[in-house]
């Protein structure tokens, strides 16, 4: 890896005690795999070289067949009922899409914090006011229980922002989120980054505004910022000038762009027919063949 702050670090250990439970417990883990007969990682050779590099001389075999969504899009038909449904387990409201059609190419900001993420009510207000004030169009993914303590998200909103952004917002409580951040009119996602939906945007060659707050988001976001040169970091304490700051940034850098559409290039070549992950797969499912007989 290269240099890095303990800031940066995974927050299961991200302590100076060597006797943390987190650390040792992922220090048991981490040895456990050393017994396995192989590893099979959702990342692909150029996006982690030096990381797989180094797992390689500690771990058998490691199988990288990733980015899933890409490698899935590779091996279903048209008239496959699973070509609808991607890597998502909530259900997903779809009329976004229509709206998203309606939009000029890289015109709409996409935020998502995921499954799993939640905010207070300030912060909800801060990041609405953000996105409005960057003074682009935006699709927000806000699932019912993002902000815990009223169980329904959008009616933490305030009225004038409402008002504020009507005609140029769209909220959803759930999206198909591969197919929205590969939308023309998708150029700019803000996200938690937890490791499916920077997968999903760096396959997608869209730029980050990241806000990581749990677990390996906070690598994802280093990765993300300062070796693949695809995003910006906000800080832990929300504030609306900043996420204004930071999207106008991500939808205007030019270099950033040409960086996102750089890996987006290598993705596709890695999950496309002969790609290192297509190739990967079809070796991982052959030795778990032989295993079996």
């Amino acid at each position: 890896m290269p240099p890095i702050s303990l800031n940066d670090i995974s927050s299961f250990v991200r302590t100076t005690d060597p006797d943390d439970f987190g650390l040792r417990f992922n220090i048991l883990e981490a040895n456990g795999c050393t017994k396995a007969g192989a590893l099979i990682v959702n990342t692909f050779d150029d996006l982690e070289a030096d990381v797989l590099e180094a797992l390689g001389a500690e771990y058998p075999g490691i199988y990288t067949i990733g980015p899933l969504g890409s490698l899935l899009s590779h091996h279903i038909t048209d008239d496959d009922d699973s070509s609808t449904g991607g890597l998502s387990l909530w259900k997903q409201d779809t009329d976004c899409l229509a709206w998203l059609d309606k939009q000029e190419p890289s015109s709409v900001v996409y935020a998502n914090f995921g499954s799993l993420t939640v905010l207070t009510a300030d912060q909800l207000v801060e990041f609405a006011w953000g996105l409005a004030d960057s003074g682009h169009r935006f699709l927000w993914s806000m699932r019912d229980n993002l902000v815990p303590s009223d169980g329904a998200s959008l009616s933490s909103l305030p009225p004038e922002f409402i008002a504020a952004t009507a005609g140029r917002c769209c909220l959803t409580t759930w999206c198909p989120q591969e197919e929205v951040l590969r939308h023309p009119a998708v150029g700019c996602f803000v996200t938690h980054n937890g490791w499916n939906s920077t997968c999903e945007s760096v396959a997608a060659g869209v730029p980050m505004v990241c806000w990581p707050g749990f677990a390996d988001q906070y690598t994802n976001c280093k990765y993300v910022c300062e070796v693949w040169g695809v995003g910006l970091r906000l800080d832990d304490v929300v504030r609306r000038e900043q996420v204004a700051g930071h999207v106008k940034q991500a939808m205007e850098a030019e270099e950033m762009r040409r960086s996102a559409m750089g890996w987006k290039e290598k993705a596709e070549d890695a999950a496309a027919p002969g790609g290192s992950s297509y190739e990967n797969l079809q070796s991982m499912v052959t030795a778990l063949g032989s295993v079996s007989a």
